[in-house]
């Protein structure tokens, strides 16, 4: 009887169970099921898609409020999230495995209640109740235990006949006919009851460029793997450098493939990853998290990433984000970073509020300075914009400053501090190839970059630039060595 009340139970937690999360760039209702499909609801003015889970469990996806100027452009940001879309798999598959759990333990604590009521009740207070059963009035309180779960179910309630539901579900190829569909739709199914020639001519649209994403991308993966790029010695740790994504997540796997060639075992992220910095674009964060997880992960926010959304949302998942303090490097150095003070209009160095991009600096330049005092000079420094880090370069504190911002790369540049210390300032371009504030497309809009900083015993010892062109074809930059003397 226990097993059978937290089983039941517990299905029905689980099947009453939703939650919300930021999928695809939309506020999202995440429901279980056990339909066996993936059902996307886009709401009244676009068609619904499913696809077959292959097992027994699916859930509904119930879009909400996004952001976006048009149909279209939602559109062209669907076919390209969907072109990468392991993270946002990977999160509603989250969220459907913690509603099994704390539904499976729900069910368990109520299983128990027939258990303990067993317990505590005793042999001679059980022997009357069932006594009692054979009773009238155990009669009645049997069908009145039966009769509550059927109260509470009422299965002749009915809502009234939807538009939904007089649409049928046909297949994406059949409603797309005479348009190549691509073998990663196979499956797809699509709800026609709501559809237009407008609506067939956006999912063309989308569907091309879904295909060009990919087609893009994945060539460039798998091209990166070839690269002629500097091979680090046993003794030497390198960090690959992101910047300016601005949600081009078709980069990140392009990214990746960059920085296993050339041994990479660190990231340093230099912020605006983001164009707004709002929680819809939550699928760019998830897409570089799921891209690099397995790597020692760095970040400061850039001016794009306006608000506490994006430090907080990275900080949640694993990474170290840096507040001006100076933290142990994984190559045995010091790192210090701070976000950019542009991105919360704040600057807020510790407590204080209201602080100017120079003041910013300056204070930095005090902490950096501070340590370096100590015996032991900042290896890096990473900012957003690499002019926040002028003043501690200009005192002699910190061996490398890393920064990005302007989208075009430059450096490094050797700058002579105080008592002849000197610095490396180094600029990575955007690696979303962002001619603006947002990246999304079928390919990059600019050339593309990454960075690769090596380092020995502590210390920067030499930099690459990797960049992938708009026509897909990838320049190398000389790996250009940093000379730092003792005295730095």
């Amino acid at each position: 009887m226990c097993l059978t009340v937290a089983v039941s139970s517990g299905l029905a937690f689980f099947l009453g169970d939703s939650r919300t999360v930021v999928v695809a760039s939309h506020d999202a209702v995440v429901t279980p099921t056990f339909d066996g499909y993936v059902a996307l609801r886009t709401g009244p003015l676009l068609p619904d898609v499913r696809q077959a889970t292959g097992g027994p469990i699916g859930v509904d996806l119930v879009l909400g409020k996004t952001q976006s100027s048009s149909v279209e452009e939602l559109f062209a940001r669907y076919a390209f999230i969907a072109s990468e879309p392991d993270s946002q798999v990977a999160k509603v598959t989250a969220a459907v495995r913690d509603m099994a759990v704390s539904a499976a333990l729900r069910g368990a604590a109520l299983g128990m209640v027939p258990l303990g009521t067993w317990w505590l009740l005793g042999p001679h207070r059980r022997g009357q109740l069932f006594r009692g059963v054979r009773t009238r009035k155990g009669v009645a309180a049997a069908l009145v235990l039966v009769s509550v779960p059927l109260l509470l179910w009422q299965p002749w309630s009915a809502d009234e006949e939807s538009q939904e539901s007089q649409g049928e579900w046909e297949p994406l190829e059949t409603f797309m006919a005479g348009f190549p569909i691509p073998a990663e739709a196979a499956g797809i199914e699509i709800r026609n009851s709501a559809t237009t020639v407008q609506t067939q001519r956006l999912i063309q649209s989308a569907v091309d460029t879904y295909e060009k994403s990919t087609e893009f991308y994945d060539r460039a993966a798998e091209e990166a793997g070839a690269l002629e790029l500097h091979e680090p010695a046993d003794d030497e740790t390198v960090a690959l450098v992101v910047s300016d994504r601005h949600d081009n997540i078709g980069m990140d796997r392009v990214a990746r493939a960059i920085g296993d060639r050339a041994g990479a075992t660190v990231v340093l992220d230099a912020g605006d990853d983001t164009s707004t910095g709002q929680p819809w674009e939550a699928f760019s964060l998830d897409s570089l998290n799921r891209a690099v997880d397995d790597l020692d992960r760095f970040a400061v926010a850039g001016n794009h990433d306006n608000g506490p959304f994006v430090a907080g949302y990275l900080d949640d998942l694993g990474w170290q984000m840096l507040d001006g303090t100076a933290v142990d490097a994984p190559w045995g150095g010091l790192l210090m970073g701070v976000d950019d003070p542009r991105s919360s209009g704040l600057g807020n160095w510790r407590d204080e509020t209201g602080l100017s991009f120079s003041e910013v600096g300056e204070r930095l330049a005090d902490a950096a300075c501070e340590v370096a005092d100590d015996g032991e000079r900042i290896s890096t420094l990473l900012v957003h914009d690499a002019n926040l880090g002028g003043e501690s370069l200009a005192r002699g504190c910190v061996d490398l400053v890393v920064g990005g911002h302007t989208h075009v790369q430059a450096g490094p540049e050797l700058v002579e501090g105080e008592d002849g210390r000197a610095g490396y300032t180094f600029t990575n371009g955007t690696t979303g190839g962002a001619a603006y504030a947002i990246a999304v497309g079928s390919k990059p809009r600019r050339d593309a970059d990454v960075s690769l900083v090596t380092y020995r015993d502590g210390h920067p010892v030499g930099t690459q630039w990797v960049r992938l062109r708009t026509n897909g074809v990838f320049v190398v930059g000389e790996y250009a060595e940093l000379v730092l003397d003792d005295e730095s």
